[in-house]
């Protein structure tokens, strides 16, 4: 028998159907999320209001846990069915409160966290029945896990209030956590989205308000790759909160309704900002349905995500380094004392300069004498900075540390952060150079060499070659459709635009036959505006094919389909096609507009002739600058022996036996009548 107000009423006793192990580990959690599992039940329960309250005894120690909330509560007659059965909770057949707002758990296992707290649970529950509040207990304890007691309904004491109030006592420790800046800190990380989305909700813990608004220093999200597992792609979206005044950096792992899972175990350097990220996707929603959440940052698919979230976090707080930086910056330029002259010529040369710009920053804010330095001694320390930057790690740790005398824990952050970012891109960004430098003159001696030209085949060989050296058509371009035909080339386009186009039917190439595209490589500097997508589909002749009337009617023709196709007009994306091979005949000759190799415009529609010899000028050109300070030049045989090694399988048949080691021996010859 139990009492409710002033009422003697009846208790009954029933079995909880699972297992006494797995009901045990659902029971288990550190204790500031079993919290977070009980807060949101009460916010599922369509509250507006949750406070947790901790009840000390005479000793000082925790004595008793008490979550109340003013949400809808549970009618006796679902209680039974609730308890008795893991994961027969009443939200399982919806996805909203009744006030609209997301439900978090589904699975009823929430319930049980209280059990990672304290050894005894009571919850007392007051719903409205017909207008009439009525009032009955729950209780558990792990004494006897397995049963459940429930009381007979009462109507409700005058002045008590709708919602459930649960009390966790005999607590496994005094948790003295619970009650600390630290938990709050937790709990505001855990429900931020949320109650940022919903403000007229108000969670307190120990009389102190979980308000994310009055930390919130920023907030960004970026849309992520896919996740694809079993033929089906997920969509990923990247949630970025700064704080101001919460030290934390955090990754969790997401459902689609922004409802963290799983706290990511990574690692971020980036200098003194302080963050939690949110990574939500819907097949986080499949890994709950099917038990494995707690697993899914070992699952391939996640891994690469997580991955690709990671390396957007760093480059967001390198770039936000970066723009806090500007102001000293420009008064180093107007010093001129600033170590760099113009405007950063490439992406890399981009990165090296954000990351000189973030050490001398945080250089500047911590040596006080720095500014007051003559304008040639910061000059001298600022030269050194961008060497030792250029040069490796190890250097800059050296003149940190014995010249400027930075404190340890911000050497220590600075040198992660440009071990983690940007200092091994710029390093290896040698070789990337070099490579290609190599790679240059490298094909450029197998498509002008009369021998080798002869051999070299279009598809199987120079396709192939190509496709997996796109930079040469611009570091913007990536490859969308390789040797596809254009139905493909549609797939790729709307795939792109994210375009809800069902392709049902081929594009109706103007010949009536079959059209084959060699490459189409795409740029979209922000994705889902039209206007902001470019496509260059380029058609591979191989060398010793001149460009002439045959093969322009050709690309005119791809180029006419896609004008011609309905799905493809309206969109505002550009289309360029090119035809390359080494040399074009007079008819080309006469079509050619300018210098550019233009030969048709019209609308968002152009068509070019390109010959290889300009499409290998270009490359030199962007490469000329990195070339010169890296003072590095790739002889005939060097180039050929790279592009052998590295795309063996594709040239075979293309030089004989002995063409490597005679163009070696005209480079030594070359070099030694230099000398």
């Amino acid at each position: 028998m139990a009492l409710i107000g002033e009422a003697t009423v009846a208790v009954t006793q029933y079995r909880v159907e699972v297992e006494p192990d797995h009901l045990e580990k659902n029971a288990r959690a550190k204790p500031v999320q079993a919290l977070s599992e009980l807060i949101w039940n009460g916010l599922d329960a369509d509250a507006d209001r949750v406070s947790v309250s901790f009840e000390h005894n005479a000793m000082g120690t925790l004595d008793r846990v008490t979550v109340r909330d003013n949400g809808l509560g549970l009618q006796r007659s679902e209680a039974a069915e609730c308890f008795r059965k893991l994961g027969g909770s009443w939200k399982k057949n919806r996805s909203t409160t009744p006030s609209g707002r997301h439900l978090h758990g589904q699975e009823g296992r929430g319930r049980f966290k209280a059990f990672a707290i304290g050894s005894h649970a009571e919850w007392e529950v007051v719903y409205d029945k017909g207008g009439t509040l009525w009032s009955y207990k729950i209780s558990m304890s792990t004494s006897d896990i397995r049963h459940v007691a429930i009381s007979d309904e009462a109507e409700a004491a005058p002045g008590v209030e709708r919602g459930v109030t649960l009390v966790v006592s005999n607590p496994h420790k005094d948790y003295r956590t619970l009650d600390s800046d630290a938990a709050l800190d937790e709990l505001t990380e855990i429900f931020a989205l949320y109650l940022s989305d919903y403000e007229n909700l108000r969670v307190t813990v120990g009389g102190r308000r979980v308000d994310p608004t009055k930390v919130m220093a920023n907030r960004q999200a970026f849309n992520l790759s896919d996740i694809v597992s079993e033929g089906k792609n997920y969509p990923v979206r990247l949630e970025l909160i700064e704080w101001n005044g919460i030290s934390q950096r955090a990754l969790f792992l997401c459902n689609d309704k922004k409802f963290p899972l799983v706290h990511v175990g990574r690692r971020f350097h980036v200098g003194n900002f302080q963050f939690t990220a949110y990574l939500q996707s819907p097949y986080m929603n499949k890994t709950q349905k099917d038990g494995v959440a707690d697993l899914a940052e070992m699952q391939e698919p996640v891994i690469l995500a997580l991955d690709e979230a990671q390396r957007a976090i760093k480059d967001y707080f390198r770039m936000r380094a970066a723009s806090e930086a500007s102001s000293f910056v420009q008064e180093w330029k107007s010093e001129k004392i600033y170590p760099y002259v113009g405007d950063p010529a490439t992406q890399v040369e981009y990165v090296e300069r954000q990351v000189f710009d973030i050490v001398a920053l945080n250089v500047a804010r911590h040596l006080p004498e720095f500014s007051r330095s003559p304008p040639k001694n910061k000059q001298f320390q600022l030269r050194m900075l961008r060497q030792a930057i250029e040069k490796s790690p190890e250097d800059l740790q050296l003149i940190l540390t014995e010249v400027l005398n930075l404190p340890k824990r911000k050497r220590d952050e600075l040198a992660g952060l440009l071990q983690d970012v940007s200092l091994s891109s710029i390093i290896s960004s040698a070789k990337v150079v070099a490579d290609r430098i190599k790679f240059v003159a490298g094909l450029d001696a197998i498509l002008f060499d009369d021998e080798s030209k002869k051999r070299l085949k279009e598809r199987t060989q120079l396709h192939r070659i190509i496709a997996e050296n796109c930079w040469l058509f611009g570091e913007e371009f990536t490859l969308s459709v390789d040797d596809r035909s254009l139905t493909e080339v549609l797939r790729a386009h709307m795939k792109i635009l994210g375009e809800e186009v069902v392709i049902d039917a081929p594009v109706k190439h103007v010949s009536q036959t079959r059209g084959i595209v060699d490459l189409m490589l795409s740029k979209a500097t922000r994705r889902h505006k039209a206007n902001e997508v470019t496509h260059l589909v380029v058609e591979l002749k191989r060398p010793k094919v001149s460009i002439d009337s045959d093969e322009i009617t050709q690309i005119e023709k791809y180029a006419f389909s896609v004008a011609a196709d309905e799905r493809f007009k309206g969109v505002g994306v550009r289309w360029i096609f090119w035809v390359i091979s080494d040399s074009y005949g007079e008819y080309a000759a006469r079509r050619i507009a300018d210098e550019s190799g233009q030969i048709y415009k019209k609308d968002n529609v152009s068509v070019y002739v390109k010959t290889w010899a300009q499409v290998l000028d270009e490359n030199r050109a962007r490469l000329q600058f990195f070339q010169e300070r890296l003072e590095f030049q790739a002889d005939k045989g060097d180039a050929l022996k790279y592009l052998q090694e590295r795309h063996a399988q594709y040239l075979e048949g293309v030089f004989d036996d002995g063409f490597v080691r005679e163009q070696d021996s005209e480079s030594f010859n070359h070099d030694d009548s230099i000398d």
